[in-house]
């Protein structure tokens, strides 16, 4: 799900990652996910999957399925 926030060249986009179980797996896709360019905030959830991405514009999937391999975890998709 994207959405355009009411924040100008803002965008807001929940992705669903599959594994992360803890803070520190929270800690680690959300530390990948923030050197993503345009990338201004990060929530990663491990009780849900759910990670939370604002940014400037819409993310490219594949950078977002990079950073997210990276930090050891697997993107699934938008939410």
């Amino acid at each position: 799900m994207t959405i355009q926030t009411g924040t100008p060249n803002t965008v807001t986009t929940v992705y669903k990652v599959s594994g992360m179980s803890c803070g520190h797996c929270e800690g680690s896709v959300s530390a990948e996910l923030s050197e993503v360019t345009g990338v201004s905030s990060v929530k990663a959830v491990a009780s849900t999957g759910e990670v939370t991405v604002v940014s400037a514009s819409p993310l490219d999937e594949e950078a977002v399925r990079a950073a997210v391999d990276e930090a050891g975890f697997e993107l699934v998709g938008q939410v």
